[in-house]
């Protein structure tokens, strides 16, 4: 049923990137904002749970950067590589638009 709405939606296998992607995104967000975070903290408890958390957002990044890196969806050390994945995704989003 789901690769049928998938399917339906001109998506076809591309929903398991999308989400990938949409999830790397935010885990470097936290990233950034767990360093910032901890300049900006005048205790030092907090900094070591902001490090803490920190070092657990950096180890998630990892993880979703080497399931994207082992579908095919990211290629962080091959620019034409990556760049021809986002004029793919880029297509399929314009066609989307205009469906």
């Amino acid at each position: 049923m789901n690769n049928l709405i998938q399917n339906l939606m001109g998506m076809g296998g591309m929903t398991d990137q999308v989400i990938a992607t949409d999830f790397l995104i935010s885990a470097k967000a936290g990233v950034r904002n767990y360093a910032v975070a901890i300049t900006e903290t005048g205790t030092p408890e907090l900094k070591a749970a902001l490090r803490e958390q920190l070092n657990t957002a950096i180890a998630t990044h990892e993880k979703i950067t080497n399931y994207m890196i082992a579908k095919g969806f990211y290629h962080p050390h091959d620019l034409a590589d990556q760049l021809n994945v986002d004029l793919t995704v880029a297509d399929t989003a314009l066609k989307l638009a205009q469906k």
